[in-house]
C-alpha cells in the first residue's frame, strides 16, 4: 500500500524540474503502482474542484492536463500533487474559471491536513505559490501549449436525450440511467482512458454500460441503437 499523500511542504521543498541525469521518457510501460499514483491524484484533482466550486468541464480539463503531461514525462521526476494543483490553476484559466492561487493552496492545504488552519501569507506560502506558477509553465510547454480539450459531456448529454426518447417514460424515471452515465464518465478521468478514446466514445460507452447495468432495452431497429444517436 501506497503511503499518506505529501505535505505541502514536501511539496514545497520538492524541485519543480527534473533531476539532473533523468532522462523523461512518457513511452514507458506503467505499473500498477504508478497507475495507482494517478487516480489517487486525480481523486485529488476532482475533490479539490468540487471544495473551489469548480464545473465539470474544468475539473476534467485539469484531470486531461494531468495525464497528458505524465505522458510525455516520468512519473518518478516530477511531484505528482504539485503538477495536479497547478493543473487546477491552468484548468481554470483554459475554461474560463479563474481560481486564485491561494485557494488552491489553502484547500490542497486542508487536503492533506484536515481541520487545520488557513495558511498565512508568509515565506512558506509565498514559495509554494511560486513552485505552482513554475510548474504551470512547465506544462505549458512540455503540451506546447496544447490545453483546449473537448470533452464527452456534451455527447453524453446528447446522446441521453435521445436515448430517453426511445423508451418508456416509466421505464426511464424507474432506473438512474442519467446519473449513472454521468458517475462513470467521471470516473473516466482517473485514468489514461480519457485521453485514449474519442470523446464520443467514451459517451457512447458510459451510456452503454448504464443502460446495460439496469438491463433497459431499445427498440430494435436496422441499426444499433448507438449509431441512430450519433
Amino acid at each position: 500500500m501506497e503511503g499518506p499523500s505529501p505535505s505541502l511542504a514536501v511539496l514545497r521543498d520538492r524541485p519543480v524540474w527534473p533531476a539532473a541525469g533523468r532522462r523523461q521518457s512518457g513511452g514507458e510501460a506503467e505499473t500498477d503502482r504508478d497507475m495507482m499514483k494517478h487516480f489517487r491524484v486525480c481523486r485529488f484533482i476532482m475533490e479539490t474542484g468540487v471544495k473551489l466550486g469548480m464545473r465539470s468541464v474544468p475539473v476534467a480539463t485539469a484531470c486531461v492536463l494531468y495525464h497528458r503531461f505524465f505522458q510525455r514525462a516520468r512519473l518518478q521526476a516530477y511531484e505528482p500533487y504539485l503538477v495536479a494543483m497547478s493543473c487546477v490553476y491552468l484548468a481554470g484559466k483554459v475554461e474560463e474559471q479563474h481560481t486564485r492561487t491561494r485557494d488552491i493552496i489553502n484547500v490542497s492545504h486542508r487536503y492533506f491536513n484536515s481541520g487545520s488552519v488557513t495558511l498565512e501569507c508568509d515565506k512558506e506560502f509565498w514559495d509554494l505559490r511560486d513552485s505552482v506558477v513554475q510548474c504551470e509553465l512547465l506544462i505549458l510547454r512540455q503540451l506546447n501549449f496544447h490545453v483546449s480539450f473537448e470533452h464527452p459531456h456534451k455527447y453524453l448529454l446528447h446522446y441521453l436525450m435521445s436515448v430517453k426518447s426511445l423508451v418508456n417514460r416509466h421505464a426511464w424515471s424507474r432506473t438512474p440511467v442519467a446519473e449513472t452515465s454521468w458517475a462513470l464518465l467521471r470516473d473516466c478521468y482517473h485514468g489514461a482512458m480519457c485521453i485514449r478514446h474519442t470523446p464520443q466514445h467514451i459517451a457512447i460507452a458510459t451510456l452503454h454500460l448504464a443502460l446495460d447495468s439496469y438491463g433497459v432495452e431499445l427498440p430494435v431497429g436496422e441499426r444499433e441503437w448507438w449509431q441512430a444517436v450519433k
